[in-house]
């Protein structure tokens, strides 16, 4: 089937701050809309939000006010005393009330009962199962989940989410649906939390686990994630956002979903915050506080050093080699032998983190390490993290100097096994694949989720890629062997693609 044709009627169900931008981007895409609340007067307030939202557009010159005029006149508020036969000549409706099943199931046994036999039945679900859903509807084919980004009107996103029963043709409609409406859907199948905040889960944990181990503080973690990983927020200035209370209930349902995997483990530092009603932006306090006399943390940056003399790039310098030239333009001289990829700085081993913690290394080779966290690109980062063994803990400020020389800021945190941005970005790829593994959706959708649904430089697969899915799996294998927790235990879809690239 093709997308749905503008002369058919779309329908929401919740004129909240999701439904009411659903209802917006179908009738953008010129399609009539009834837009339908329970709570008397709120489709009304649902239009009048979207109108107030066009206005401020036109106003700034950035729309066009017949096209706007135009746009709010294709969406009817349904007064609810009408209950929902108002809807039934709707060939798509979309729900987007409270996330609760039971609440949603009745839904649509009720719309079962007077609309059409051809009318899809879509619900923007974030985690629910679109199997569950349908479970009782006379023919489930026609169930599917539709989960928009929010806000609907700007994030490209749609995941189309199969349950078991949902047709191919069914799904290929909302597919196409959405294209004509400007968006960029990917297909999941219906799995606890889809594709997104299944994925997205280590980007939080990890950053937890960062601090719950004496790591370093909430502003170091998002100014590295931020700099050094080029993500646009750090995952916590993201949580007081969206709220700490919202991204809890969302981990303890996936935890719960997936029977308790301790790869998907709440954090106690997670639930303390939301125990203490401290839940973000929205309560003026979270990790950071809000409010007019907010004072912004700062992230732990070294004080000025002086720059080496020389280093010695022993082998290959690997991800660190677009740094040379820089170096070397600060006046360092550069030696290169043979060796197995480390750098010597005033007798310190410095590398890359693959997992181990300096202490170890020094331990074994009874000589100062610092290790350096990942960069995807070391040339253009305004940050770097590193960490020194704690036998020569003053190693760390002989390396800050080089990395300051090229230009860099950098941050000092404990000996903590991965650093911050390796290890956040090696739990991510370690979801993506097993994703994939599991059949949720192929590698190609997922990097298209990711981006698209919460904004990241680059997927999972394509970060992969760019550093070496070999030296993700060696960070991976030497945290689950630190830890003995199979929260760290690399996916089987994983080692496969690792065997493929060898070949």
């Amino acid at each position: 089937m093709a997308a749905l044709s503008v002369d058919d009627t779309i329908a929401v169900i919740g004129a909240g701050t999701m439904g009411a931008g659903i209802a917006q981007v179908a009738a953008a895409a010129g399609h009539r809309v009834y837009l339908f609340d329970s709570a008397p007067g709120a489709a009304v307030r649902g239009v009048d939000k979207i109108t107030a939202a066009l206005q401020r557009r036109v106003d700034s010159g950035k729309a066009d006010q017949g096209e706007v005029d135009a746009l709010i006149g294709r969406i009817n508020p349904v007064d609810p005393s009408d209950g929902l036969v108002g809807l039934a000549s709707a060939s798509l409706i979309i729900e987007a009330i409270v996330e609760n099943l039971e609440v949603k199931r009745a839904l649509f046994e009720e719309l079962d009962t007077v609309i059409g036999k051809d009318t899809i039945l879509a619900t923007n679900t974030s985690s629910l199962s679109i199997t569950a859903l349908a479970r009782d509807i006379e023919n489930p084919a026609r169930v599917v989940g539709m989960h928009f980004f929010n806000p609907p009107p700007l994030m490209a996103l749609v995941e189309v989410i199969t349950g078991l029963q949902t047709s191919e043709e069914v799904a290929q409609t909302v597919s196409d649906t959405c294209v004509a409406w400007g968006k960029s859907p990917v297909f999941a199948k219906s799995t606890p939390a889809f594709i997104v905040n299944r994925v997205a889960r280590p980007y939080y944990a990890e950053a937890y686990r960062a601090i719950e181990e004496g790591a370093c503080d909430f502003a170091t973690v998002d100014a590295l994630i931020r700099e050094s990983g080029g993500f646009r927020m750090g995952p916590f200035e993201l949580m007081d956002l969206i709220g700490i209370d919202v991204n809890y209930a969302v981990t303890c349902s996936v935890f719960e979903a997936f029977y308790n995997d301790p790869r998907y483990r709440p954090s106690l530092l997670q639930r303390e915050m939301v125990d203490g009603g401290l839940l973000g932006r929205k309560t003026g306090q979270g990790f950071f506080r809000y409010g007019d006399d907010r004072e912004v943390p700062q992230p732990a940056t070294a004080a000025p050093a002086p720059a080496p003399s020389n280093i010695e790039v022993c082998g290959d310098a690997g991800q660190l080699a677009p740094l040379l030239e820089k170096w070397s333009a600060a006046g360092i001289k550069v030696d290169f032998s043979e060796g197995d990829g480390r750098l010597r700085v005033d007798g310190i081993n410095v590398a890359v983190t693959e997992g181990r913690p300096a202490t170890e290394l020094s331990a074994a080779d009874d000589e100062p390490w610092v290790l350096v966290d990942l960069a995807l690109d070391y040339s253009a980062c305004t940050r770097v993290g590193i960490a020194s063994c704690r036998q020569y803990p003053d190693s760390a400020d002989v390396v800050a100097g080089l990395f300051q020389s090229a230009g860099k800021a950098v941050s000092v945190i404990a000996d903590h096994p991965g650093l911050i941005v390796m290890r956040t970005i090696s739990m991510l790829i370690n979801e993506g694949y097993e994703a994939v593994h599991c059949d949720v959706a192929d590698a190609a959708s997922i990097d298209t989720a990711m981006r698209g649904g919460v904004n990241w430089p680059q997927g999972p697969m394509a970060i992969a890629n760019q550093i070496g899915t070999w030296e993700v799996l060696e960070v991976l294998e030497n945290l689950h062997e630190l830890y003995l927790d199979d929260r760290y235990r690399p996916s089987l879809g994983f080692r496969e693609a690792v065997w493929s690239d060898a070949n």
